[in-house]
């Protein structure tokens, strides 16, 4: 399936009744958005995934 990016404005109602036709026939889909992951949403990733062995904290960080 190819992906194609629409510029359109949204506040014309005859380019957004075309588009939920489209989509409504089952011709189109809608992919959602992408987000952005957060820091810790990639570390735990990576412990999931395998990539990380040991945590790393600088010796300045360590509070005794």
């Amino acid at each position: 399936m190819a992906t194609i990016t629409l510029n359109y404005d949204a506040r014309n109602p005859n380019v957004s009744m075309l588009i939920n036709s489209i989509v409504n026939l089952g011709l189109a889909t809608v992919a959602a958005p992408k987000t952005k992951k957060t820091g810790r949403e990639l570390a735990l990733e990576d412990i999931e995934k395998g990539r990380v062995y040991t945590a790393f904290v600088p010796k300045n960080r360590i509070k005794e």
